[in-house]
């Protein structure tokens, strides 16, 4: 355990304390988070496709619709959330009370309705849309919680690595068990999982998935809610698109929000796509497994070192060194496309490793709400989260609707023995572009300057209700 003594706001001095109970609570949240999105971010695209035989324009208009409206959906929610007073806190309830609609259209979006046409291509839309906006109920109250439960920035990143671990962990056991139970719970005797195996999966993770949800919920009290809020300048409610303006003023948060768009463009496109390569490149879905493993356990690695490393290297400096790693690895993968699988392992290992970096993104939105908070007078907490969730769902629109048009684009057939064009774009699409969309991501870090001095100097002045517009 570790005490860090900090001043709550001015003329209010308290003892926190990070115990491993609050950080293993935490980490529960991120849990319940993966088992949800795991499925949907893994293996939809291939559900759409092989088992639903939806087309590539059917399948990209759903991408695109359901995402950007999930996108927009988070901000709206950061700003309900933000308003929300209840005795459990602001954001605790919706981790008690959501999890239960995300069970049931996680279900909806994994099941085979007997329709054809326009007609199911609309259901499917629904359901997955059904499936984001139950989803956004649990993970921005879940992302806004870190700023409430602590309120030193190490110990916000420390936060930060507990949920970047349970991420890891939870990862490593779907990644070794998903593939096997989805063909055991299949039909017997099919070589890739089917209707029946992804119905009764995400029945069983859909019902375990509110578990950790309740656990996190029940552990991280919201202790510092209404010390952080008291003696504002700024004490009207604002609404919806007020609270957009004003969080838009905080250029800080915008650099981090860039830099995630970017980058989740760059890995989570790259995930969703990874499993055709794996199985019409490398040539089994049972390897699937494998990679996944090998790149979850890296995570996990690369998770416990971020205390280290942003310590070492600052959160921004770490943030650009991971980055710059990962995309080594991707122009490696890229080029050694017939190395075999023990060299391909290695390189998806450094990649895995290198994905821990999403942890340093919520450590410098902590940072950046500070920022926001003595640049403005204002905590909008569930805004905020929002922000780094909007950048991560605009970016997963993009990849989801993109990503099946490049595939078709090179030539891929579902169910079928893809030429040596198809296998050569398949690379290029899973491995050249996020080079290429890594590089980008690099650069709105270089205009992000909330040092470790800064934050520090930041947190002195709200502690002493001092704030940008008073110098």
């Amino acid at each position: 355990m570790s005490d860090v003594s900090m001043s709550a706001g001015a003329g209010t001095s308290t003892k926190e304390k990070t115990s491993p109970k609050l950080a293993v609570g935490y980490a529960f949240g991120e849990v319940g988070c993966q088992m949800s999105w795991y499925m949907i971010n893994n293996y939809l695209t291939l559900f759409y496709t092989d088992i639903v035989g939806l087309s590539a324009s059917a399948i990209s208009l759903i991408m695109l619709i359901a995402r950007v409206w999930d996108a927009i959906n988070d901000p709206m929610m950061g700003s309900i959330a933000d308003r929300t007073n209840t005795k459990w806190g602001r954001f605790r309830p919706y981790l008690f009370f959501a999890p239960p609609f995300l069970a049931i259209f996680n279900i909806l979006t994994f099941t085979v309705f007997p329709m054809t046409g326009a007609v199911k291509v609309i259901v499917c839309l629904l359901c997955y849309v059904g499936t984001g906006m139950a989803y956004t109920a649990c993970s921005i109250a879940y992302q806004a919680l870190q700023n409430v439960i602590v309120i030193d920035s190490k110990a916000r990143m420390l936060m930060a690595t507990s949920r970047n671990v349970g991420s890891s962990i939870i990862g490593i056991i779907l990644s070794i068990v998903a593939a096997p139970v989805l063909l055991m719970l299949s039909h017997e005797g099919v070589s890739a999982a089917d209707a029946q195996g992804y119905f009764r999966f995400a029945i069983i993770m859909s019902i375990l998935m509110m578990i950790p949800f309740w656990i996190c919920g029940a552990i991280c009290k919201e202790r510092y809610t209404e010390v952080l809020h008291a003696n504002k300048g700024n004490t009207e409610k604002l609404g919806f698109l007020a609270s957009i303006r004003e969080i838009a003023k905080n250029d800080q948060l915008l650099m981090v929000v860039l830099a995630t768009v970017l980058g989740t463009i760059c890995v989570a496109g790259r995930m969703g796509l990874l499993t055709f390569y794996i199985i019409y490149v490398v040539g089994d879905f049972m390897h699937i497994a494998t990679f996944f493993t090998v790149m979850t356990i890296a995570q996990l690695i690369g998770s416990l070192l971020l205390p280290w490393g942003t310590n070492t290297f600052t959160k921004k400096g770490y943030l650009i060194i991971l980055q710059m790693i990962m995309n080594i690895g991707f122009i490696a993968m890229f080029f050694l496309p017939n190395a075999g699988i023990p060299v391909l392992l290695v390189i998806s290992a450094v990649c895995g490793f290198c994905n821990s970096a999403s942890g340093v993104c919520y450590g410098l939105v902590g940072d950046s709400l500070e920022y926001g908070d003595w640049k403005l007078g204002r905590r909008q907490e569930g805004v905020a989260a929002s922000m780094l969730s909007f950048g991560v769902k605009i970016a997963t629109a993009i990849c989801g609707s993109a990503g099946v048009l490049l595939l078709a684009a090179v030539g891929y057939v579902p169910n079928a023995e893809q030429t040596e064009a198809a296998r050569q774009g398949i690379n290029a699409v899973v491995n050249l572009l996020p080079f290429v969309i890594g590089v980008l991501s690099i650069v709105p870090m270089f205009f992000y300057k909330l040092t470790p001095a800064k934050v520090d100097e930041i947190r002195s002045d709200l502690e002493n209700g001092r704030h940008a517009y008073d110098k």
